[in-house]
């Protein structure tokens, strides 16, 4: 039998200093969501050095979530971490995500930069109708930062994504804390990576728990 497990050596070499971060900026317990986990790798590694979290891995394409799934199942740590939850399939821009309940941290690696601008504010709506009242929105992946010279790599990805796809691209970091600012989401914190990358880490304002009990906009 084909393993449906797909993986993405970005996703081996960036997990660990990811997982460091948010074992930092994270309480000790809570539940959180994964958006657009993409091979599974991820969820994988941070359920297992994150314990005390229940760790949900998403996708909306059917490949994604059979690799998340397989990696669920046969993680490379050992047995698969208990607080792991199977894939669900959500789609960032459906005005209802399928969550039962709010959740204390929501994690979207590698995205806004492979998908149609439109989706940074969908997940920040979601972010504020789905987030706990101390929830925390963070996201990973490179930005153009105002004033801040972008590496030549970055500068070349970037090229590379618009000729892929002219909807794609490297975001803005004002760009994206704009939207956030929009329904209620801080910045609260923006964490340089290796490989030119930033975690930014958004806290919910009493904007953004009046949002989440009005729903999306």
């Amino acid at each position: 039998m084909t393993d449906p497990r797909q993986h993405s050596p970005a996703a081996e070499r960036n997990r660990q200093p990811i997982l460091e971060v948010l074992q930092r900026v994270l309480p000790a317990r809570g539940s959180a969501l994964e958006i657009a986990s993409g091979t599974g790798q991820h969820a994988v590694h941070f359920a297992a050095g994150l314990p005390g979290w229940t760790w949900q891995p998403s996708d909306l394409q059917a490949d994604a979530l059979a690799s998340i799934g397989a990696w669920c199942a046969r993680a490379d740590v050992g047995a698969p971490p208990t607080n792991l939850r199977p894939p669900l399939r959500l789609d960032v821009m459906a005005p209802d995500w399928p969550v039962p309940e709010p959740v204390d941290a929501i994690f979207c690696a590698n995205m806004l930069h492979i998908a149609p601008w439109p989706t940074c504010a969908a997940l920040m709506r979601g972010a504020a109708q789905y987030l706990a009242a101390h929830g925390m929105l963070i996201t990973y992946g490179p930005y153009l930062v105002d004033g801040v010279a972008t590496a030549p790599g970055n500068l070349a990805f970037d090229e590379s994504l618009r000729a892929r796809n002219p909807a794609w691209g490297i975001r803005r970091l004002a760009d994206v804390t704009y939207e956030a600012a929009r329904v209620g989401l801080r910045l609260r914190e923006q964490i340089a990576m290796p490989a030119n990358n930033l975690m930014l880490v958004f806290e919910r304002t009493g904007q953004a728990q009046q949002q989440a009990h009005s729903g999306p906009a």
